[in-house]
């Protein structure tokens, strides 16, 4: 629409009409939250999970950090940000420090907290920082927001599908969550959202439920 307005403003100012006809073109709706969570299939995570050599320090790191983002939702910083005392393994909670550095606890899933041991005991090596997932590779140090996105990003590569980001494993934890049963109310408090309205975008990715809810067309049959 930008485009038609753009061209009949052109026309108006080289004279070629004798009305500026751009208001005439309507605009297009663009209701908040009418689009869908593009969230990934469940075969689709379980072939980046697949993909990773557990044999190797690298493949246990990379699992742990792919086990984390789909599987409690994690945004890449915050899996960057993760410290060693943010796991309180006797209670089976784990702290994160999400947006505007609010602070929660989440249930630490046991095939989270198994994946997470595989690479403390058997790939982190000995150091004095307290970050949970570091760099491989020089600089030593803290993995990074970015190197989180590589991780996932690597981790398509391997698995032969096309590249997407962390946060489309987000959208999977929540619609992975909603298929087993779990109510809106518990997806927001996984997912640590401050509106419930943020959280009501997933109940769109429930496609049979809804169908009880469509109108039938005059004449059709549902």
């Amino acid at each position: 629409m930008s485009d038609t307005r753009s061209f009949l403003r052109f026309l108006f100012a080289a004279g070629w009409t004798s009305v500026d006809l751009s208001t005439a073109v309507p605009g297009v709706a663009g209701w908040r939250g009418a689009a869908l969570p593009k969230a990934v299939a469940s075969e689709m995570v379980a072939a980046l999970l697949a993909g990773c050599d557990r044999t190797t320090v690298a493949g246990r790191r990379d699992y742990a950090v792919l086990v984390l983002l789909s599987r409690l939702g994690l945004r890449a910083g915050e899996v960057a940000g993760l410290c060693l005392e943010d796991i309180d393994w006797d209670a089976g909670e784990i702290t994160v420090t999400g947006k505007g550095v609010r602070v929660e606890r989440l249930p630490l899933p046991a095939d989270v907290g198994e994946a997470i041991v595989g690479y403390l005991a058997h790939g982190r090596r000995p150091t004095t920082d307290r970050n949970v997932f570091l760099r491989l590779l020089a600089p030593h140090g803290p993995m990074t927001r970015g190197a989180v996105q590589g991780v996932v990003g690597q981790a398509c590569e391997r698995a032969g599908i096309e590249r997407f980001g962390p946060h489309r494993l987000r959208h999977s934890a929540a619609t992975d969550m909603l298929g087993a049963g779990a109510a809106l109310a518990e997806v927001g408090q996984v997912l640590r959202h401050r509106s419930m309205s943020t959280t009501a975008i997933y109940a769109k990715c429930d496609l049979e439920a809804l169908r009880s809810l469509a109108m039938v067309w005059p004449g059709g049959a549902r």
